[in-house]
């Protein structure tokens, strides 16, 4: 008798559609509390992970966290670093394999690969029961398209200053917040959130949205209440 025939995946589950298919799961080892970077085999960066110190095994809430253009993993890091204990923030910060994100350079591809692994070893190090993509600038950008297009995962998106959201595919309706300077001269205020945040809420998404008065950056007020958004209840 012949073997039956694999079970045909569809499209979307393709990292070259920015799908991602690591998911929460009781952990298998014990993660490290504090600063930890993960390195490949050669030694090279492949993120830097931020855990508070555990609670009486309390799960903690997993945020991704991407640098901008020609950033670093610390970059991405310290978008959140201060607020992290507080708000008991896991933070994961991949390092781009590129000088930005791979939609930004080539389409998805290499980072949705490395992202997925990254995520894979810290669900196994630490319990989850939550994750949220964040960014800044590009990483922004980047964290909106992958966001929007694993809804099935990401129940919210933190995008500090994006330029757009290009998901090829989508699923779910994940939280999304946003802030921009009114003042950016890298990514202006007129051309990219004040058109892409009504476009999301015309497609149904729940944003929350933040001007300021400034530039391209991201004010210490602003990083707080961003944590503090992502957890209310």
């Amino acid at each position: 008798m012949a073997e039956p025939a694999p079970p045909h995946r569809q499209p979307e589950e393709n990292p070259r559609h920015g799908r991602l298919t690591a998911r929460p799961a009781p952990p298998t080892t014990r993660g490290t509390a504090g600063l930890v970077p993960l390195t490949d085999a050669a030694g090279g960066l492949l993120a830097e992970v931020y855990a508070p110190d555990p609670a009486d095994g309390r799960p903690y809430r997993l945020v991704l966290l991407l640098h901008g253009a020609g950033g670093s993993a610390r970059q991405g890091l310290d978008l959140l670093l201060p607020v992290a204990d507080t708000h008991r923030l896991l933070l994961v910060a991949p390092q781009a394999v590129s000088s930005s994100w791979d939609l930004i350079v080539e389409g998805f591809g290499v980072d949705v690969r490395r992202i997925d692994g990254l995520l894979a070893s810290v669900f196994a190090a630490h319990p989850v029961d939550g994750v949220v993509l964040g960014g800044f600038s590009d990483g922004a950008s980047y964290a909106l398209s992958l966001g929007l297009t694993n809804g099935d995962l990401v129940d919210a998106v933190v995008a500090f200053s994006p330029g757009f959201a290009a998901p090829l595919v989508t699923h779910g309706r994940p939280r999304v917040y946003v802030s921009h300077g009114t003042d950016d001269p890298v990514l202006p205020v007129d051309v990219c959130s004040r058109r892409l945040v009504p476009r999301l809420r015309a497609l149904g998404y729940d944003v929350t949205y933040d001007e300021f008065p400034g530039g391209h950056e991201i004010p210490t007020d602003l990083r707080h209440r961003a944590a503090a958004w992502l957890t209310e209840p």
